[in-house]
């Protein structure tokens, strides 16, 4: 008796098929498609947009209204980088950005670990505080942080910049931090104190190598939060030495006037850093955010 032989990584038929028919070719749901790329296709749109205007005005002549940036320029970018201030600006910037992801980072790592490794009483009550901080804007804080820099002397000082979002950052951190270290399986950290190791040396040699994922993501969030600051930079510093980018760019509108192309330009150099890193980081980003989310 003959024996039919069926491909092995053959489609299932569809329902209704009889029995012994081949299967016929799998087509493509246009619904499925419809749904899914346009809102996609929209989105992209929606959010790609400001950005190409912002590089066209950047690179267009002053005066030009054509949707093209041609003939090119750089005119702009000179303005903003040696009329204007935009390299203490910028300097000040990644001073701010780089203590504060530093400082954000560590602190975030030891409480994380804490949270994660340790059962006290009041923890459950301290991670609600935690999270209940999230929902207090900035600006509510501006007068008690504002009278607490003008008593130690760090109005006009990137260090009240420093300290400032470094304590707006780390609730978020410290939770998402948390995460991090509790898909860490502490029968690992284990092990490593059996063979020898004190408990520190079992953290620096076992746990911190699988918390990379998660020191990228808090800290890429930590450095974007504090690049991006202007209300604080606002209020804080008022000597123009020590304004950092956002709040360099808004004197770039005046009264009356406004000159897009040098704040377009300013805008595109300030971006561009960011989109370096996050190019770089991004598959680091997305495990992290995965890894940290989910547990706790």
């Amino acid at each position: 008796m003959a024996t039919e032989v069926v491909p092995r990584h053959a489609a299932p038929a569809p329902p209704g098929t009889p029995p012994g028919a081949a299967p016929g070719p799998r087509h493509r749901d246009p619904g499925r498609v419809l749904r899914l790329y346009v809102p996609l296709g929209l989105y992209l749109v929606f959010t790609l947009v400001p950005f190409y205007w912002m590089i066209v005005f950047a690179l267009r002549p002053a005066g030009s209204t054509s949707p093209v940036p041609w003939p090119i320029t750089f005119d702009h970018f000179a303005t903003v980088w040696n009329d204007i201030g935009y390299a203490v600006f910028f300097k000040n910037s990644v001073i701010v950005g780089v203590l504060a992801l530093l400082f954000t980072t560590v602190i975030a790592l030891m409480g994380g670990y804490a949270l994660a490794r340790f059962r006290f009483r009041g923890r459950g009550l301290f991670m609600v505080v935690l999270l209940c901080t999230q929902f207090i804007p900035g600006a509510m804080m501006l007068i008690p942080l504002f009278t607490i820099f003008r008593e130690l002397k760090l109005i006009n000082s990137l260090w009240s910049l420093v300290v400032a979002d470094t304590v707006f950052n780390l609730p978020l951190s410290i939770i998402l931090m948390s995460g991090f270290v509790s898909a860490v399986p502490f029968q690992v950290e284990e092990a490593a104190m059996v063979d020898g190791c004190s408990r520190l040396r079992a953290f620096f040699a076992v746990v911190l190598p699988q918390l990379r994922p998660g020191l990228i993501a808090v800290g890429s969030f930590a450095f974007i939060h504090t690049w991006n600051n202007f209300l604080f930079a606002l209020m804080f510093i008022s000597r123009q030495d020590n304004f950092t980018i956002p709040v360099g760019l808004s004197y770039t509108i005046g009264e009356y006037s406004a000159d897009f192309g040098a704040l377009a330009a300013g805008g595109v150099v300030a971006a561009l850093p960011v989109v370096c890193v996050f190019a770089v980081i991004q598959r680091y980003l997305v495990h992290g955010i995965s890894a940290g989310a989910v547990k706790g």
